[in-house]
């Protein structure tokens, strides 16, 4: 478990949408744009049984969400980690619920669609990073002189 930062706590808290990226079992990427919130140190989003998304954690828990400040979009939050804990049920349907009431400011989540199976995707981080402006580059990146280096 990695230590969150009070104002990478504070961001997760707000309601910005976060882009939830897996991976397909033939290895391409799948991003998808989720309400997310926390459960102690513990990144959490709601979807629902059978997506993309569930199958793609379920086979490989490794997982990335990104979000960008509205205002500056060159002020953004990754959080690297592994899906730790799957709950469906009325559990999830509940936190589905508080989702909704923290994005929407609503009672309920009122789009079920019938027979739909609510999922909560509990994510434990493994790396937290928030970039403010543009990212330095890596030392790789750069010659022995310091100049860039030639591809």
């Amino acid at each position: 478990m990695v230590d969150w930062a009070d104002e990478v706590r504070a961001i997760v808290r707000e309601s910005r949408i976060w882009y939830v990226a897996t991976t397909n079992a033939d290895g391409s990427p799948h991003v998808s744009p989720m309400w997310a919130d926390l459960d102690g140190d513990l990144v959490l989003f709601n979807t629902t049984v059978g997506r993309v998304k569930e199958r793609n954690l379920r086979r490989d828990p490794r997982v990335c969400l990104s979000s960008v400040d509205q205002a500056d979009p060159f002020d953004r939050v990754q959080i690297h980690g592994r899906a730790v804990r799957f709950v469906t049920g009325e559990q999830a349907n509940r936190q589905m619920d508080a989702l909704a009431g923290k994005y929407l400011g609503a009672d309920r989540y009122e789009w079920l669609i019938p027979g739909e199976q609510r999922v909560t995707v509990f994510v434990e981080p493994t790396r937290i990073r928030r970039i403010v402006g543009v990212e330095p580059l890596p030392a790789a990146a750069l010659g022995p002189d310091n100049s860039r280096a030639e591809a």
